[in-house]
């Protein structure tokens, strides 16, 4: 520094208490011959300094973000907007995070009417998606609201992208992954409307989904009392085109419908256990029995625990 850099530093660090970091970038300024006044202040932190180093060596307006109120990152994306000659009084505003700043920066910078996103209530997020449609040239209105959580938005810009009738899924009581699965529903060209609705689990909806994808009759188990197991159950039957009816019943867990079907697909006898009151443990060492063509009577009973059928089954092999 020269004598009359060093007399302003001096001065400046004998009248505040800066730390370490705060001299070195008050220093640097006055080396540059920059108007360290900006920011020789205590209440700005050395990265706060730091930013208005890099706009007044840039040659920028720094009274946008003279605010020790903005954080250094907030700073970072009004100096990166002044450096890209972009209308910052849009978004130099301390309601918006930096994350939100970052998303209002780069629709300015792609030319888009960023007025349908510039509000406080929208989070980054949600800001991301609205900013990707109208990047996109889709309607945007549609779920530029904040009603839908990002995720929400993310599944109907696909489906605008996509040029699908999103109106199936835009009641904002389905969550993003229930949208996820009408919309993959419309890309395949199904009745999404067998499933489309907010009773169905995401779970249950892929079910249907699958089974209206390999043209099963899904109305047999596009019910709201099946789980999605139970649903799967009862569509690999439809798809092996087995009756189903047999175990096609709410009473029957997953497990059990499991059972029931792998006998069915080997022409066992399942009327054997097809009762709710055998456990699918029991069910499953009575089809052994059978595939292994054994009498099964000796344990046909659902009141011998399934560790014991297994140990009658063991001893009736041996002696076959």
């Amino acid at each position: 520094m020269n004598p009359e850099q060093e007399k302003t530093y001096n001065e400046l660090i004998s009248k505040y208490n800066f730390d370490e970091l705060q001299k070195s970038a008050i220093e640097i300024g006055l080396i540059e011959n920059l108007d360290v006044t900006y920011y020789a202040k205590p209440e700005y932190d050395w990265k706060q300094m730091t930013e208005f180093l890099y706009g007044l060596e840039s040659g920028l307006d720094v009274s946008w973000y003279a605010n020790f109120e903005f954080n250094f990152y907030q700073m970072a994306q009004i100096r990166e907007g002044l450096e890209n000659n972009i209308d910052v009084s849009i978004y130099a505003k301390l309601e918006f995070d930096y994350k939100q700043m970052v998303q209002i920066r780069k629709g300015l910078e792609k030319g888009i009417n960023v007025s349908l996103y510039v509000k406080p209530e929208y989070n980054n997020e949600q800001m991301t998606q609205i900013r990707f449609g109208l990047e996109n040239n889709v309607d945007v209105s549609i779920y530029a609201n904040s009603k839908y959580d990002w995720q929400q938005m993310e599944q109907i810009r696909l489906g605008l992208e996509k040029e699908l009738n999103v109106s199936l899924y835009t009641k904002s009581e389905f969550n993003f992954y229930q949208m996820n699965e009408i919309r993959k529903g419309l890309e395949n060209n199904i009745d999404v409307t067998v499933y489309s609705k907010p009773e169905f689990d995401y779970q249950q909806m892929l079910q249907i989904r699958y089974g209206l994808n390999s043209n099963v009759d899904v109305s047999i188990y596009a019910k709201r009392e099946f789980n999605h197991n139970q649903m799967y159950e009862i569509c690999l039957g439809l798809e092996n085109e087995i009756d189903v009816s047999i175990y096609a019943k709410i009473e029957f867990t997953w497990e059990q419908m499991s059972q029931i079907r792998l006998g069915l697909q080997n022409n066992l006898n399942i009327s054997l256990y097809n009762r709710p009151e055998f456990s699918w443990e029991q069910m499953r060492e009575i089809r052994y029995g059978l595939e292994a063509g054994l009498n099964v009577e000796p344990y046909l009973n659902p009141g011998i625990e399934w560790k014991e059928m297994k140990k009658i089954r063991f001893e009736l092999e041996r002696n076959k």
